[in-house]
C-alpha cells in the first residue's frame, strides 16, 4: 500500500456472520489459509471476529483485520470514540485497516471522519487507513483538506460492474482497489454462460474464474462464504492464469447500471 504496509490479495467478507456460528465460520476460513478478515461496525459482528481470533493459533501479527466507520459517527469526536469502541468490541489492540464505510456527501462530514482516522493511526489504534465507496472527487477533497490520500478504496466491483474508470484513477494515484461483492449475486455469476465457458476451458469453477479476474486487474477481493469447501475453492486461484481473450470477454460483461442495489456513492446515505 502507499503507506508501506502490505495487504493480502484475497480475504473473507464477514457480513451476516454473527455469534458462535459466525465465529466458527471465520475460524474455518483462517484454518483454510485466509489472513484478511473484513468486518464493519454496522455488520454488528466485530465481537464475533475477535472471538474467532481468540479461537485460532495463528499469531495476531499474521492476520489482517479490517473494520469500518458508520455514517452516523462522522463528526470528529464521535469517530474517535467509535474507533475505540470497535477495538473494545473485538478485544483487539489495533486494526490493520480501518475505513470510512460511505462518504455520505449530503451530510458533508467525511473530512472530519478522515481526520479522526489519521489521528487514530498516529496513536497506534490503526495501522492503515482507507475509505469505502468513495468517488474520486471525495478522495481529492480529503487530500486537499488533510494532505493524506487513502491507502485503499473498497468499492462495489464485479464483472457486471467493473468500474474501469474508477480503477484507472486509483492506479494513477497509488490507491489500492478492494472489491466488495466480488462475485456479484453469486447465482448470476455461476449461471452465466459466458463465465461457464471460460470456467470449462480452465477446468475451474465460475467463482474461481471471477476471483482470478479480480487478482489480474490488481484488485483485492473479499468473497463471503460460510462453506469450508467454497472457502478453499475461493482462495485456490493461483495455479492458473486467464489469457488476454478471457480478460476481454469478462470486461465486456459490465453494464452502465450494474450496481447490485443501485447504491450510488454520490446519493446513497449509510448511517
Amino acid at each position: 500500500m502507499n503507506d508501506g504496509n502490505e495487504i493480502p490479495v484475497i480475504g473473507l467478507g464477514t457480513g451476516g456472520m454473527k455469534g458462535s456460528d459466525g465465529a466458527a465460520t471465520i475460524t474455518s476460513a483462517i484454518h483454510n489459509g485466509y489472513r484478511l478478515i473484513d468486518s464493519a461496525y454496522n455488520y454488528e459482528n466485530e465481537g464475533t471476529v475477535g472471538e474467532a481470533v481468540r479461537r485460532i493459533s495463528v499469531a495476531r501479527e499474521d492476520l489482517f483485520i479490517t473494520s469500518k466507520l458508520p455514517g452516523r459517527y462522522h463528526h470528529y469526536k464521535d469517530a474517535v470514540k467509535t474507533i475505540q469502541e470497535s477495538l473494545y468490541r473485538a478485544n483487539l489492540d489495533y486494526y490493520d485497516l480501518y475505513l470510512i464505510h460511505w462518504p455520505n456527501p449530503k451530510q458533508g462530514h467525511y473530512v472530519e471522519a478522515w481526520q479522526a482516522l489519521i489521528d487514530a493511526k498516529k496513536w497506534g489504534l490503526i495501522r492503515s487507513i482507507g475509505v469505502s465507496n468513495f468517488l474520486p472527487e471525495h478522495m481529492e477533497h480529503l487530500e486537499k483538506e488533510t494532505g493524506v490520500l487513502p491507502s485503499i478504496n473498497q468499492i462495489e466491483l464485479h464483472p457486471f460492474f467493473n468500474q474501469a474508470e474508477q480503477r484507472k484513477w486509483h492506479e494513477k494515484h497509488d490507491v489500492i482497489t478492494e472489491s466488495w461483492s466480488p462475485l456479484a449475486r453469486a447465482n448470476d455469476v455461476f449461471e452465466n454462460k459466458t463465465i461457464q465457458a471460460i470456467a470449462k476451458k480452465h477446468r475451474k469453477s465460475a467463482g474461481q474464474i471471477i476471483l482470478r479476474w479480480h487478482y489480474q486487474i490488481n484488485a483485492v477481493s473479499i468473497p463471503r462464504s460460510s462453506s469450508p469447501i467454497r472457502q478453499k475453492e475461493n482462495i485456490s486461484i493461483f495455479d492458473f492464469k486467464l489469457d488476454q481473450n478471457d480478460m476481454e470477454i469478462l470486461a465486456s460483461l459490465t453494464k452502465p447500471e450494474g450496481r447490485i442495489n443501485g447504491q450510488h456513492p454520490a446519493e446513497y446515505e449509510e448511517f
